[in-house]
């Protein structure tokens, strides 16, 4: 078991971020009986940390704002936690150990963690910086959709992922006199996650509800009015759609430009070691901001395994360190429940099982190599995902069952404890030659 230094009780623990990932820190922490005991966490909006994944039914009007709410000050207060909202932290020198923010506020700090997440990519095109262009990551965007839902008109979302997806869901179920439509740049929704199949059948769902999908579309530029408003996306090939307000939903940027500013080594984001450690031994970083291995992050399993590590490292605890795992991803949009793993495209030496029930909306499709599975995509019925996913990480050789395979794990266990029993009825050699 490996483990570095550890803050010591009088140590000041600052964290600059009161997202979801610095929230689940401190809830790790506050258990440990070896915790920094001042700990001081500085967020640039003005509530405490909520539940971003909630978003989408709060656009949509299905949850009201304070379900959102992880936990209020009250709480942070009863843990001697300080909480500072509404403050951007602007500057971090090294040398003096201390953060400014942009009231002048200066804190000094023993140990700091940044953990100030990521905003929408914006894609570098013309009219990115017209009026009614906006992203879908915060309580102030949510606020400025539901003004656009409610006052109509056309809505162009930008990106087919599951945020571009779950925004134009929210506007649609928002808005009585709203025109919903999704531009993706590749040739099927949720590219990442779904097969071809899955993918026109999600389409084809969605468009039944109302929205309007374009893909393969190339974006070229946003065109605004007199008024310096957005008015018209154009794609690379020439066409054309009017729109009211664009929302950017086409992947995210890590907010590392602190710790670039600071001197901490950087790529895409703030580099940092198994420890979440970065190149300033008194540094970390978590999160989406941080990058390890190469690898940016995106969802939250990662995440929440970062925080593990570096709650044990704060608090002294062992810990071997984090490393990157595989994981299943595990959705659901407006009803519609998706399960995925592993390749999307199946390669030359995978075999494909797919099985599909056109009446219930089911489709599930596994890709094994050399009777192991390594990668499913599910539609529908996702009730076998984990089952699956847990097969693939122990290597399970699945070439008795794999008849069975689509139906899941009980039909499974039938056919191998059959196997089982033939293979205990047959005689070894050794029986034979006794004989």
């Amino acid at each position: 078991m490996e483990t570095i230094s550890r803050c010591s009780p009088s140590d000041h623990l600052v964290i600059i971020g009161s997202g979801m990932a610095s929230h689940r820190l401190i809830e790790a922490l506050v258990k440990s009986p070896t915790r920094p005991q001042r700990i001081t966490v500085i967020g640039a909006e003005p509530t405490p940390a909520y539940n971003r994944i909630l978003l989408s039914p709060l656009l949509a009007g299905e949850m009201q704002q304070d379900a959102l709410t992880l936990r209020d000050a009250q709480w942070y207060a009863a843990q001697n936690v300080t909480l500072i909202l509404g403050e951007k932290v602007e500057s971090l020198q090294r040398d003096r150990r201390t953060v400014i923010t942009d009231t002048g506020r200066t804190l000094h700090y023993d140990r700091l963690v940044i953990a100030t997440g990521s905003r929408p990519a914006l894609p570098d095109i013309p009219g990115i910086e017209l009026a009614g262009v906006h992203g879908f990551r915060d309580l102030q965007d949510a606020g400025a959709l539901t003004d656009i839902a409610q006052q109509g008109g056309d809505a162009v979302v930008i990106g087919g992922g599951l945020l571009g997806l779950e925004a134009a869901e929210g506007l649609r179920k928002r808005g009585s006199d709203i025109s919903v439509s999704v531009l993706q740049r590749s040739e099927r929704l949720m590219n990442r996650q779904l097969d071809t199949t899955a993918a026109h059948l999600l389409e084809n769902e969605l468009s039944q509800r109302g929205l309007k999908i374009i893909t393969g579309a190339q974006l070229a530029q946003l065109e605004g009015d007199t008024h310096g408003r957005v008015a018209k996306v154009q794609l690379a090939d020439g066409r054309q759609f009017n729109a009211s307000s664009v929302i950017i939903a086409a992947g995210i940027t890590p907010n590392a430009e602190l710790g670039h500013q600071a001197g901490l080594r950087t790529d895409r984001a703030i580099v940092v070691d198994e420890w979440l450690t970065t190149s300033d031994p008194a540094i970390s970083a978590l999160g989406e901001c941080c990058q390890f291995d190469g690898t940016t992050y995106g969802l939250v399993e990662p995440i929440w395994r970062q925080v593990e590590v570096l709650a044990a490292t704060l608090c002294g605890t062992n810990t071997q360190g984090y490393a990157d795992a595989p994981s299943a991803t595990k959705l659901k949009i407006s009803g519609v429940a998706l399960y995925a793993f592993g390749p999307t495209d199946a390669s030359a030496e995978h075999e494909v099982l797919s099985y599909h029930d056109i009446e219930r909306g089911d489709y599930r499709r596994l890709l094994l190599r050399n009777g192991q599975l390594e990668g499913a995509v599910l539609y529908g019925d996702t009730s076998q995902g984990p089952w699956y996913f847990e097969q693939a990480l122990v290597g399970t050789n699945l070439n008795d069952c794999r008849h069975a395979l689509l139906f899941g794990a009980a039909d499974v266990a039938v056919l191998q404890t059959i196997a089982a029993d033939q293979h205990n009825d047959t005689p070894h050699l050794s029986t034979l030659e006794a004989a």
